[in-house]
């Protein structure tokens, strides 16, 4: 059970507006996200899988991982899967609604109960890394210290590699990994309904907010339900970084995350002179 407003819920009134950098002062909305598609983008979304023939879906799962121990050894499965819950159905329609021709990854780690392993959890990430995804959804976490080094060492590789991790925080006040390191792009929610008017949040451990309470999201057996979570502010923040990124593909994680704080709401949007 959640909290009526996810921890790390953001106000907006409560930070900023803030003095827009050189940067943000020559950023525009039209230079930022040029056409809004994310045309061939290859978005990973590691959750409890893709409902692929959900309107929201329409098709564009493009490949299906679920990794899995048998004999005591990781393996693939590589068959389309269900979404065993509708969470991952929720976070991949989101993306969609805001980069829609991105191709979509559905890596499966949850189960029903939204509940999974940390290694497989971690299996997933590094097939996301190793198989050229360049942006992953983590719309999970673990509190689980001992995960804490190996995820590290995967937010890090994917750093290096250009592949932009963006990952929920915790719904409770309690530290989970991976949201809380640097080189992934921190999210929780806002009020504000609005995917453009994402703010830039100034005070660690979350970096930036989106909608995330009370929105109407995809979910199991083609239906649409409203519910309340960082799970899904998160994928609005993936949603837009496909489309930065299909609109300029050079951009390193570094360069997306700077972007990103430039055209927040609350550091755009300032009050005439």
């Amino acid at each position: 059970m959640i909290p009526v407003r996810p921890a790390w819920s953001f106000d907006a009134t409560a930070a900023g507006p803030f003095s827009p950098s050189e940067l943000g002062e020559i950023l525009s909305p039209e230079s930022v996200w040029g056409d809004g598609t994310g045309a061939g983008v290859r978005v990973g979304i590691v959750d409890s899988g893709v409902d692929n023939d959900h309107p929201a879906i329409a098709g564009a799962v493009k490949g299906w991982i679920e990794p899995y121990e048998a004999d005591g050894k990781l393996q693939f499965r590589t068959e389309p899967h269900e979404d065993s819950s509708g969470h991952g159905t929720a976070c991949a329609g989101i993306v969609l609604s805001l980069a829609p021709k991105v191709e979509v990854y559905s890596i499966k780690v949850l189960g029903g109960t939204l509940s999974g392993t940390g290694a497989l959890f971690a299996a997933g990430l590094h097939w996301a890394i190793e198989n050229g995804m360049q942006v992953v959804n983590l719309s999970l976490g673990t509190t689980k210290r001992d995960f804490y080094p190996i995820l590290h060492e995967l937010a890090d590789t994917a750093y290096f590699r250009r592949v932009v991790l963006v990952a929920a925080a915790n719904n409770m006040p309690v530290p989970s990994f991976p949201s809380l390191y640097a080189s992934v792009i921190s999210v929780a929610s806002q009020d504000d309904p609005d995917p453009l008017h994402f703010c830039y949040n100034p005070s660690p451990p979350v970096e930036f907010s989106a909608p995330g309470i009370d929105v109407r999201v995809a979910w199991s057996g083609g239906s649409y339900v409203r519910s309340t979570g960082n799970s899904f502010a998160a994928p609005h923040i993936a949603g837009l970084v496909a489309r930065l990124i299909g609109h300029q593909p050079h951009l390193t994680p570094f360069q997306v995350k700077t972007i990103l704080r430039a055209a927040a709401y609350n550091v755009r949007a300032q009050p005439s002179a």
